[in-house]
C-alpha cells in the first residue's frame, strides 16, 4: 500500500514537472510552476526559506521522500531501472558507499555555490540536469509532432494547433544534456540509483539528514532468513542483508524491499521502534498502523488537463531567400529583466533551461561562454523580448529572473541600442527604411537626415540611450544581413528608465 501511494504521487510530479519543459506556451506554469519551485537547489538560491525548511523536516521525518518523489531526475532513473531489471531475477546487489567521492563531490559543489560558480553547479545539480535533458533532446520531439498535428489540423480547416520553429539553441548545451542522459541511463540501467547516491550533491546532504529520520525500513532479525531478497532488488544498494543492516543515507524510501521480503521481515516505522526491535522482536499493530498514517499524510498531487493556446501563425509571405542573421559581438551579454545584473543572475541560475522552454519569440537560449556554460542569454536573431511578456519572470524557480509586471518591465533598462553606420542600408543601398524608429516601442529610436544641412538627405536613426530599454526590436527588425545595422549592447547592472 506505502509503496503504491509512493509511486502514484512520483509519476504525477514527474509528468507534471517534464510537461513544465514541454510546455512552450506557458499555460501549464500557472497551475503547476510551483512543482518548480519547490526543487531543493532552485529554491536554497532563491532563499525561499519556508520550501527549503519543509523538505528538511520532510527528510527528517520520513527520510529521502525528496528523491524518490519530488525529485525529476530520481523518479527518471527509477523508470530507466524499471526497464533495465526487467527479466533480470535478481537485479542488483550489495555496495559499500563511496564516502569519499561523495563527500568530496558535495564539499567541492557547495564551494561553487558560493563562488558564483554556476557552470559547476548547473552540471551537477539534478533538477537542471533533467530540465536540460527534457529542453534539448525531448521537446524538439514534442514540437515535431505538435507541427504534425498542425499540419493535419490545417488540412481539415481547423487551428487548434499553430506550428513552432524547431531548431538547436546551444550545441555545447545539447551536447552536455546528451552526455548526462547518457550516463544516467547506463548507471540506472545497470545498478538503479548509482548517480543519486554516488554523484548527486543533493542527494548526499539529505542523506545525512537522512540518517535521523523519525520513520525509516527495519528489519526484524527474528523474521529474516538472509535469503538477501530485499538486498538484491534495493536499486540503491544500500541493503546488507548478512549484517541485517540498512545505510539510511543512501536510502531513497522507494519500499521496493517491503513488497519483496516474503517474510514481513522488513517494515517501515518509527525511528524509536528500532531500539526497541533490538530487546524485543516484537512489533505492535499500533505501531504499523502509526507508521502508515503519518505516511499517507504528505499530500498527494492531482493532475488536471490544459488547452494549448492558439496563436497566429506567423507567415513570410516574401519569395525571396532571406539570410539569416549573426550574432553580434557584445561587450556584456544580455540577461532578461528581473535579473537584476550580470552577476546576479549568473550566481542564481541553476541552468535547468525552463525559461528557454517557455520564451515565446526565442529570444532566450543556452550560453556557450565557459563561465555561463548552458545558463540562458539573450540574443536578437529569431525574435525581440515583447514588453508586454513576462513569462521568463514568472517560471524562473532560483531567483535568478524576479517576478515583474508588465508595467515594470517597460521600465527596465537592460542594454541600449548602438548603430553601426557601415551596415545601415539607407547608406549601403540608398533606399527610405526607419524599420527600427517605426517599430521601437519606446520611442526612443528617431530618424534625422544625414546630411544636418540638407533636409532632403537620407534619414537615419538616432538613438536616445536614455529612453531605450534594450527590448531588441530594431536589431531584430533591421533588414541588414547578415549582421544589423542596429544592435542592443548589454549592461552590467540593469537601470530603471
Amino acid at each position: 500500500m506505502l509503496r503504491t501511494v509512493r509511486v502514484s504521487v512520483a509519476i504525477i510530479c514527474f509528468s507534471l514537472i517534464s510537461l513544465l519543459f514541454l510546455d512552450f506556451t506557458g499555460t501549464l506554469h500557472v497551475w503547476f510552476g510551483w512543482l518548480a519551485k519547490i526543487q531543493f537547489l532552485p529554491a536554497l538560491l532563491a532563499l525561499n526559506v519556508g520550501v527549503i525548511l519543509s523538505l528538511l523536516l520532510l527528510t527528517l521525518l520520513f527520510g529521502r521522500i525528496y528523491c524518490s518523489v519530488i525529485c525529476p531526475l530520481g523518479v527518471f532513473q527509477d523508470i530507466i531501472a524499471w526497464f533495465g531489471k526487467r527479466g533480470k531475477k535478481l537485479p542488483y546487489t550489495y555496495s559499500r558507499a563511496l564516502s569519499w567521492l561523495r563527500y568530496g563531490i558535495l564539499i567541492v559543489f557547495i564551494i561553487a555555490v558560493l563562488a558564483g560558480v554556476g557552470s559547476f553547479v548547473a552540471l551537477l545539480a539534478p533538477y537542471s540536469s533533467y530540465g536540460r535533458i527534457i529542453s534539448n533532446l525531448f521537446a524538439p520531439l514534442y514540437q515535431l509532432g505538435n507541427n504534425m498535428f498542425a499540419y493535419l489540423a490545417e488540412r481539415a480547416e481547423s487551428y487548434a494547433f499553430y506550428e513552432v520553429d524547431v531548431w538547436v539553441k546551444s550545441l555545447s548545451t545539447f551536447i552536455i544534456a546528451l552526455i548526462t542522459f547518457g550516463v544516467l541511463v547506463l548507471l540506472a540501467w545497470r545498478n538503479g540509483r548509482t548517480y543519486c547516491n554516488t554523484i548527486c550533491p543533493v542527494g548526499t546532504f539529505l542523506g545525512i539528514i537522512a540518517k535521523y529520520s523519525l520513520f525509516k525500513p527495519v528489519i526484524d532479525v527474528s523474521k529474516c532468513n538472509s535469503c538477501g531478497l530485499c538486498a538484491r532488488h534495493c536499486k540503491a544498494a544500500c541493503i546488507d542483508s548478512k549484517k541485517h543492516k540498512i545505510d539510511y543515507s543512501r536510502c531513497v524510501v522507494c519500499l521496493d524491499c517491503l513488497d519483496k521480503c516474503r517474510h514481513g521481515a522488513i517494515k517501515y516505522m518509527r525511528r524509536s521502534a528500532v531500539k526497541d526491535k533490538i530487546s524485543s522482536p516484537v512489533v505492535t499493530q499500533d505501531q504499523i498502523d502509526s507508521a502508515r498514517r503519518n505516511f499517507l499524510s504528505v499530500s498527494a498531487l492531482f493532475a488536471a488537463t490544459t488547452v494549448i493556446k492558439a496563436q497566429e501563425k506567423k507567415v513570410d509571405g516574401g519569395l525571396a531567400v532571406i539570410e539569416d542573421k549573426k550574432i553580434p559581438n557584445r561587450v556584456v551579454a544580455l540577461t532578461p529583466p528581473g535579473s537584476l545584473s550580470v552577476r546576479n543572475f549568473a550566481k542564481h541560475c541553476t541552468a535547468c533551461q525552463l525559461c528557454v522552454s517557455v520564451c515565446p519569440n526565442q529570444v532566450l537560449r543556452p550560453s556557450g561562454s565557459l563561465m555561463t556554460l548552458m545558463q540562458p542569454e539573450m540574443s536578437y536573431e529569431r525574435g525581440y523580448c515583447r514588453p508586454e511578456c513576462t513569462k521568463c519572470s514568472e517560471v524562473c524557480p532560483a531567483g535568478a529572473i524576479r517576478p515583474i509586471s508588465v508595467s515594470e518591465k517597460s521600465s527596465i533598462q537592460i542594454g541600449h541600442a548602438v548603430w553601426i553606420k557601415e551596415n545601415c542600408v539607407v547608406l549601403t543601398d540608398g533606399v527610405d527604411c526607419g524599420n527600427c524608429a517605426r517599430h521601437c516601442p519606446a520611442g526612443a529610436i528617431q530618424m534625422v537626415a544625414s546630411d544636418s544641412e540638407s533636409y532632403d538627405s537620407p534619414k537615419i536613426p538616432v538613438v536616445n540611450v536614455e529612453r531605450c530599454i534594450g527590448c531588441g526590436a530594431c536589431e531584430n527588425l533591421c533588414p541588414a544581413r547578415p549582421f544589423s545595422a542596429i544592435y542592443v549592447e548589454g549592461h552590467e547592472i540593469h537601470k530603471t528608465v
